[in-house]
């Protein structure tokens, strides 16, 4: 696990208060129409920087075994008392290696879009396709350049009698750099402590993805815009991307 990960650790539970629930209930009905119905019962499933686990706990109480990586040793700490049935994993995106076992592999809430290049994004898939079973599928979000353009601009905070947050996101349009500054005020044994935080997100091209993937493997890559396809207000540019790891002929 790399050394960047240490940012996550310290927002873990603030994620976990304010977004790991709201996440898991808006991501569910996705994949409940993307991709569930094409797994058998009981389809093994790998959630790929699952953060505190929620998204993970919903799959395992609707019967599938489900197991969650995530590189913040802290996320998975919390993600342990969320899903306590949730085999969870620290480990990182860019060099798990896990046996060909899985049905679908998903990672939402734009998690990739934290990989840095599109040379490690692609190991991300690599990684990704050796896991899977023949025609095992992969479904995972971005946000997109129109995306950043239109949701990644302002501030906004949190108040309570234990903590102070505010959060500020700002998108490079040269760099294609997304960045969220965070500074936290937590009280803690009497005492009001700062940490300050910086997330950074890199901006792909729907060509590059569907390119990455099609590279590595995987087949019938569909696309699925989260405002006018799947009806989510406010999405202005989230894609969603659906792939299958193909079946290898039998010959003869």
């Amino acid at each position: 696990m790399t050394a960047r990960y240490t940012d996550y650790d310290t927002f873990a539970w603030i994620y976990n208060k304010y977004w790991g629930t709201d996440s898991a209930r808006r991501f569910l009905p996705v994949l409940e129409s993307l991709l569930l119905p094409h797994l058998p019962s009981r389809a093994r499933i790998l959630d790929l920087c699952c953060g505190t686990g929620q998204l993970a706990q919903a799959l395992a109480q609707r019967g599938y075994q489900v197991t969650g990586i995530d590189g913040s040793e802290e996320m998975i700490r919390l993600a342990r008392i969320n899903a306590p049935d949730v085999e969870f994993i620290v480990e990182d995106a860019r060099t798990f290696s896990l046996p060909a076992v899985y049905h679908a592999v998903v990672s939402t809430y734009d998690s990739l879009n934290h990989i840095m290049s599109l040379e490690e994004l692609s190991r991300v898939f690599r990684n990704v396709y050796a896991c899977l079973q023949q025609g095992g599928l992969f479904l995972f979000d971005l946000n997109m350049e129109q995306g950043y353009k239109a949701r990644w601009r302002g501030s906004f905070g949190m108040v309570e009698d234990d903590h102070v947050c505010v959060v500020r996101a700002s998108f490079d349009e040269e760099e294609r750099v997304g960045r969220t500054a965070i500074t936290l005020f937590r009280l803690e044994d009497d005492v009001w402590r700062r940490y300050d935080v910086t997330l950074l997100q890199r901006c792909y091209s729907e060509l590059e993805i569907r390119s990455a993937l099609e590279a590595t493997g995987f087949t019938d890559v569909q696309t699925f815009d989260a405002q006018n396809d799947l009806g989510w207000s406010r999405e202005v540019g989230r894609v969603f991307f659906l792939g299958w790891k193909r079946m290898e002929s039998s010959g003869g």
